[in-house]
């Protein structure tokens, strides 16, 4: 293994032992092989004719990624791998063809490569100078360009000063093999005299033997466009047209001496840029003219020779002309068609970043990089290879200071920033700075946060290999995680850097240009609601915005249905030292207690939406909108006068949650036995206030589970003509345990339904409801009461203690209809002890009625719609009732 003198030089231990580490990538060699092998098959066919230029082209594969993903080092490994197999990765299997048959040349085109055109044409006629014979056609040609373009300057002179004679060991030869194609046709046409300065004699005399067909120059008649290259101006353009002569040299020679060039261009991006393809357009002319070499091109961005609209800057184009080109493979993962020669070499998975880490450096044979910290670079790198260098460079630099690196040590690095930005345009690094602030962006709502005229640099930019694509998402682009913070995060040193107010201006565009996208877009969905609030409020916060504009509206729209997909990541305890400071700050953190009040006890969202209220952050509307879900959150851990006193005061104030805070008045005296009241109030609440379920609340109570049962089916249609999809599943729950009452049978349609509706939602209190209701449809049966402590455990570990009397009143149903009064009586003791902080002191009167005891000595009846009489005997029909169907079941 190859000795990493840059490691080795950073280390400043001559114990610590620092190896080049290539990793993986065998997908990607895989591919190579199959695309070698499908050439080598295709032009050792009969049929294979090196001058037809007008064929589709297979010869070439592309492959593509961010900078630093490990394109130069494949492109160096496939090299040495098919001239000394020796040199092949352990992991990557052996081809099926010779490999002594091949003859890979790579040319790194690279600026700081100093490789231009007449390079790229002379390494690789000096690679295939190894074969020790002339190419008699292409170097006539050769030989007239360069006499012509380098008058007085001998060929071997520039190969020694240009580093070419070093690196080709036959490279000595090639001026000799050009003088011998030169003697040869001055023979051949029986020129007089020396040809060593007569070369334009000779290719003129040449063209006129070829055209006239004279029998003397057979052996280059041939080649059928000979003539035209050696007539035409012997600029760049004619070398690159020459190099269809090479092509047909090479296929003259003898078949069992004959190799197949393989030829790597590597950094490809380099060659130019979407609007100059002046360089590009002369290597695909290479390509295209040499069917019988293959090629390998690596660059950062996607190779476009497939696209129809770049017809006039390329001579071949569109997706006939290259159909291997118009596929797409990705690298690390995913699957493409079987002639796919477009690879995306993607990120490296944990285990092989790892590997890396482990080999990079070692010392005494063991990894000097420790577990752990290899993880966290691991994790923070997301697999891309050049953060893992960089990772070791840090380590070698705070080794050498004599401390132990830790993980904190490892964030962002400057250097990932310049290899970003170092091929776009100034519009394109103002567009990539801008979606840096988003999540996921289109090529519009990039445009519109940078603040961009047109499109033009947000559709360059979202063809770069470090903007990911996922064609479902509602934004169909992202930047890839490690550049996107290090764009955010590391130290700028570009000249056109931001300035922190340039920033903050940045995020404010962002966040308008979202705003447009839900307010003014054609897509007003749930979908897009969801979308832009989480990349808004991250967007808020971040930029600590004052102003919350559509964010408001926004809110009360999401709120409206009762989904509570999840938003933003929980906002941090505020304490003392970190208190919240903007009303963005207040937002994210109102809204994070409401979503999480389904994952935490209802205890801690009264603690947190009480630290929103007290900060006294928010506009009134959304200040209002934290006092509701806090009088709702306290109704479920029984603080029911604290939750009677913030309905009133939402209520009071008329603002949009005024219906609901009325509502929750209604629910209110409800929860206090004063039915009547409740009643008058709910008939005043209409849907807004959503007056069918409230209603069917109080009917279920009375006993009139068949009223109620309807009232909740009203209200579910009625949820469903408005699209609330929460409000919905809500009072189909509630349907589910009047039904069950009343119809197991039909109980088993209604709870599927439920069920049903709630996938996909997080709803913990409905689907409790609903999971009650299987209790009561299944009295009787062995495993009900199991059941119902395991449910009433999880209710009481998610703080929803408003629903344990309803989990308590199944309880009752059941062990009524077993006549078990040992156990109902435990259960009504139960009852007694929860509704002592004053609410849901009526379940006591339904339990004892549904058994058919008396009242505890003491306790306060109801207020009932009818006489107490009339609501006992409701409920303790349900109990006889299912006591026949048992026993006729029996």
């Amino acid at each position: 293994m190859a000795r990493d003198l840059r490691m080795a030089f950073g280390a400043g231990d001559r114990t610590a032992e620092a190896q080049e580490a290539f990793t993986n990538r065998q997908v990607q060699w895989q591919v190579v092989v199959a695309a070698l092998a499908d050439h080598l098959q295709r032009v050792a066919a009969p049929s294979f004719d090196v001058e037809d230029v007008t064929s589709p082209r297979n010869n070439v594969m592309a492959a593509h990624g961010v900078g630093g993903i490990g394109k130069s080092t494949l492109s160096r490994k496939i090299e040495a791998s098919l001239a000394q197999p020796a040199l092949r990765p352990a992991q990557w299997g052996a081809p099926a063809w010779p490999t002594d048959r091949l003859l890979p040349v790579r040319i790194d085109l690279a600026r700081s490569a100093g490789t231009d055109f007449e390079r790229v044409v002379l390494s690789i006629r000096l690679a295939v100078a190894s074969l020790g014979q002339p190419m008699p056609a292409f170097d006539l040609a050769l030989r007239r360009h360069w006499d012509r373009n380098h008058p007085g300057e001998p060929l071997e002179e520039y190969l020694r000063r240009g580093g070419l004679l070093s690196r080709f060991s036959n490279a000595v030869n090639l001026p000799g093999q050009m003088q011998s194609a030169l003697a040869d046709a001055s023979q051949a046409l029986a020129l007089p005299g020396t040809v060593g300065g007569a070369v334009a004699q000779v290719t003129t005399a040449l063209v006129g033997a070829l055209r006239e067909r004279r029998q003397t120059v057979r052996a280059l008649a041939g080649c059928a466009r000979l003539a035209d290259v050696l007539d035409a101006e012997p600029d760049l353009d004619t070398l690159s047209f020459a190099t269809h002569l090479l092509a047909w040299d090479l296929q003259q020679v003898p078949a069992q001496r004959r190799l197949t060039p393989v030829i790597l261009f590597d950094s490809f991006e380099e060659v130019g840029d979407r609007t100059h393809r002046d360089f590009e357009r002369l290597l695909q002319r290479i390509v295209w003219l040499m069917p019988n070499a293959f090629f390998v091109i690596t660059g950062r961005n996607r190779l476009q020779w497939a696209e129809e609209g770049l017809s006039g800057q390329l001579d071949w184009t569109g997706p006939t002309a290259w159909p291997g080109l118009a596929g797409h493979l990705p690298g690390a993962r995913g699957h493409g068609g079987p002639a796919a020669r477009q690879i995306l070499i993607g990120d490296l998975a944990p285990e092989d970043c790892d590997d890396h880490l482990a080999r990079r450096l070692a010392q005494s044979g063991q990894p000097l990089i420790g577990e752990d910290l290899r993880r966290a670079i691991t994790a923070r790198s997301h697999g891309l290879p050049l953060y893992l260098d960089l990772a070791v460079l840090r380590f070698l630099e705070i080794r050498r200071t004599g401390r132990a690196p830790a993980a904190e040590d490892f964030g962002d690095f400057p250097a990932l920033v310049s290899r970003t930005l170092s091929d776009l345009t100034s519009d394109e690094r103002h567009v990539l700075r801008s979606v840096s602030l988003l999540d996921a962006f289109s090529v519009p709502l990039a445009t519109e946060a940078a603040g961009q005229p047109t499109d033009a640099a947000a559709l360059r930019l979202s063809e770069r290999p470090f903007v990911l694509e996922d064609p479902t998402g509602l934004w169909p682009f992202h930047l890839h995680q490690v550049v996107r913070s290090a764009i955010r995060n590391a130290d700028d040193h570009t000249d056109d850097r931001w300035s922190d107010q340039d920033w903050q201006r940045a995020a404010h565009r962002a966040l308008a240009a979202l705003g447009r996208q839900w307010t003014g877009g054609t897509r007003r969905d749930r979908t897009m609601l969801v979308g832009v609030l989480r990349q808004g409020l991250r967007l808020a916060r971040d930029a600590d915005v004052h102003d919350l504009g559509w964010l408001t509206d926004a809110t009360f729209a999401y709120i409206g249905d009762s989904i509570w997909e999840p938003l933003a990541p929980p906002a941090a305890d505020h304490t003392a030292a970190a208190p919240l400071s903007t009303p963005a700050d207040a937002l994210v953190e109102t809204l994070s207690a409401i979503v999480r009040r389904q994952h935490e006890h209802r205890a801690r969202t009264v603690q947190r939406l009480t630290a929103v209220i007290d900060s006294r952050l928010l506009p009134t509307e959304l200040h209002d909108l934290a006092v509701y879900y806090r009088a709702k959150a306290q109704r479920d851990i029984d603080a029911f006068d604290a939750s009677r006193r913030g309905y009133q005061h939402v209520a009071d104030n008329g603002g949009r949650l005024a219906p609901a805070a009325r509502r929750g008045l209604a629910q209110a005296a409800r929860l206090a036995g004063d039915f009547p009241t409740a009643l008058a109030a709910a008939h005043q609440l209409g849907w807004e206030g959503r007056q069918q379920r409230v209603l069917g609340d109080i009917h279920w109570l009375q006993g009139e589970a068949q009223r109620a049962a309807g009232l909740y089916l009203a209200g579910r249609l009625e949820a469903e003509e408005h699209a609330k999809a929460g409000e919905a599943v809500h009072n189909q729950s509630l349907r589910t345990l009047a039904v069950a009452l009343t119809d197991p049978r039909q109980a088993d349609d209604e709870i599927d339904l439920s069920r049903r509706l709630l996938a996909g939602l997080d709803l913990r209190a409905t689907a409790a409801k609903t999971a009650i209701a299987t209790l009561i449809r299944d009295a009787g049966a062995p495993d009900v009461d199991d059941r119902g402590r395991t449910l009433r455990t999880e209710l009481e570990t998610a703080g929803l203690t408003s629903t344990i009397p309803t989990l308590e009143l199944a309880v009752a149903f059941h062990q009524a209809v077993l006549d078990d009064q040992e156990a109902l009586r435990a259960t009504i003791d139960r009852l007694r002890a929860q509704v002592q902080s004053g609410g849901y002191a009526y379940c006591v009167d339904i339990a004892c009625f549904m058994a058919g005891l008396p009242l505890p000595t003491g306790h306060t009846p109801p207020a009932w719609l009818d006489d107490a009489e009339s609501t006992r005997g409701r409920w303790r029909n349900f109990v006889v009732i299912r006591r026949r169907l048992l026993h006729r079941r029996g």
